[in-house]
């Protein structure tokens, strides 16, 4: 009896060992700052940044995208692959104990390989369980456990990715609206100001007071307006149809909420260049998948011991059914067995070649994701910096235009200049204020993207709001301005 439990402690001490690498995190050199010094920055990584906007139709389309969305719930699914995958993994740590029954009726015959005199029939009854149990003493279930585990978590954080995707798309997507919304209101205005211009002149030249080149002109200008808002309405309509695919739902219009101008600015994302390795879903992911091709290294590499595997069982066999529970029917046995390569033509070897080659893949990969996510965010803190300053010079054009619009129409009703001036302050001023519009929509999508690239900690609560019922479609059709 003491022999046998210092052989099972042994045993145990012996499987605490695994084979293969054990996982240390490469280390990455980061830069110590950004380039672009934002004194003014807040740390806004674990709130919903979205809601920074102020715009409650823009909260409302993403909290519905989060339920309905596609991706998303094909993400989730997947998550659910890999739990169940990483639970069939693990369960081979343990002794598997299974049961069986068997009934059946028998004839022999008497020209068999052993024959039987005359022949008989028979019945047998058999019931009993069996336990398998395959010691993991060189760690390889260890190691298999472990890569299926990265797999969960490099799925999970999959779906992170997909979280902040969604999110930042469907925020990009709400904002190209309202611009084009706005540049649709600017064209139309615009035209029908103009309109009234070719009236005005159309009476003028039957009046003789004007030439027929200067209607032309003005004509001309007013056609120039016309033709920018069926090309607008357009791309109108499309964008709506991009938010309903986001949105999981059929084409149809899309709520509206704040004009452009009154859009917020969210705040800007701080932290140090080295979150981003604990922020970005991608770089997790990487990361999970580096372990996982480490841990497989490990599973190859046990290849070359010897695995062990105790099995047996306990039960009853009878050919009487009324016997099969009594005393004399009891059966048992139990086993172990020893088993281990010996020539494999170099097959382990190949295999052990493959799992390095994939580690190092990996590696490889996660490095490359680190470089990716400093240079986005670095990139998205230029734009948006870069950005306001051409928007804070594109509003002052646009006031300056404005003015001279105004003066040179002055002058042309006082007779000092021709109506050339006034359509070239009238054309400058129409691009300029296209301009800006175009140049909002850009620093709201730099702010995006610049949230994107952090990878804040908000995508947790975003996931929250992922997880609730669905049925938020009517919501997001909800609003209190009307399409354009």
């Amino acid at each position: 009896m003491k022999r046998s439990i210092f052989t099972i402690i042994g045993v145990l001490v012996l499987a605490g060992c695994a084979v293969g690498p054990d996982y240390r995190r490469p280390e990455i050199a980061s830069p110590p700052a950004w380039q672009v010094d934002m004194q003014q920055a807040k740390d806004t990584a674990n709130t919903l940044w979205w809601e920074q906007f102020n715009d409650p139709a823009l909260n409302e389309l993403i909290q519905a995208a989060l339920r309905e969305n596609y991706d998303l719930r094909i993400a989730t699914a997947r998550v659910q692959e890999f739990y169940g995958l990483y639970g069939a993994t693990r369960a081979d740590l343990f002794p598997q104990i299974g049961y069986d029954g068997t009934a059946g009726r028998t004839h022999t015959t008497t020209k068999g390989p052993v024959p039987i005199v005359g022949g008989r029939n028979y019945s047998l009854y058999q019931a009993e369980f069996n336990a398998s149990w395959e010691i993991d003493l060189w760690g390889k279930i260890r190691r298999a456990t472990e890569a299926a585990q990265a797999d969960l978590l490099a799925a999970e954080d999959a779906r992170s990715g997909v979280i902040l995707s969604l999110v930042s798309s469907m925020a990009t997507a709400y904002v190209d609206l309202r611009s084009l919304d706005r540049q649709l209101e600017i064209a139309r205005q615009t035209a029908k100001s103009r309109e009234e211009s070719v009236r005005l002149f159309e009476l003028r030249f039957k009046g003789g007071n004007i030439s027929e080149m200067e209607l032309s002109q003005v004509r001309s200008e007013y056609y120039v307006a016309l033709a920018a808002i069926p090309d607008l309405e357009k791309r109108v309509r499309q964008q709506e149809n991009f938010i309903n695919v986001l949105l999981g739902m059929k084409p149809g219009p899309i709520a509206r909420g704040k004009v452009l101008d009154d859009i917020a600015l969210p705040a800007i994302p701080a932290g140090l260049p080295s979150d981003l390795l604990t922020r970005r879903p991608d770089i997790r992911q990487a990361e999970q998948n580096l372990i996982a091709a480490n841990a497989r290294i490990g599973v190859a590499k046990a290849q070359y011991f010897p695995s062990i595997t105790l099995t047996g069982f306990f039960g009853s066999t009878s050919t009487e059914l009324k016997d099969l529970f009594t005393g004399p029917a009891g059966a048992w046995s139990y086993a172990g067995t020893l088993a281990g390569p010996i020539f494999t033509a170099g097959k382990i070897k190949g295999t052990v070649k493959a799992a390095e080659a994939v580690q190092q893949q990996a590696l490889f990969g996660y490095e490359s994701a680190i470089r990716n996510g400093f240079r986005e965010f670095e990139d998205a803190l230029i734009d948006q910096d870069r950005t306001r300053v051409q928007l804070e010079a594109q509003a002052k054009q646009v006031e300056v235009l404005a003015t001279y619009a105004r003066l040179a129409l002055l002058r042309y009703e006082n007779g000092y200049t021709s109506y050339i001036e006034v359509l070239d302050a009238e054309r400058s001023l129409f691009n300029a204020q296209l301009s800006y519009a175009q140049t909002q929509d850009v620093l709201l999508r730099a702010l995006v993207n610049l949230y994107k690239a952090s990878g804040g900690g908000w995508v947790v609560e975003a996931d929250k709001l992922a997880t609730q019922p669905t049925g938020t479609q009517t919501a997001a059709k909800s609003g209190t301005e009307k399409k354009p």
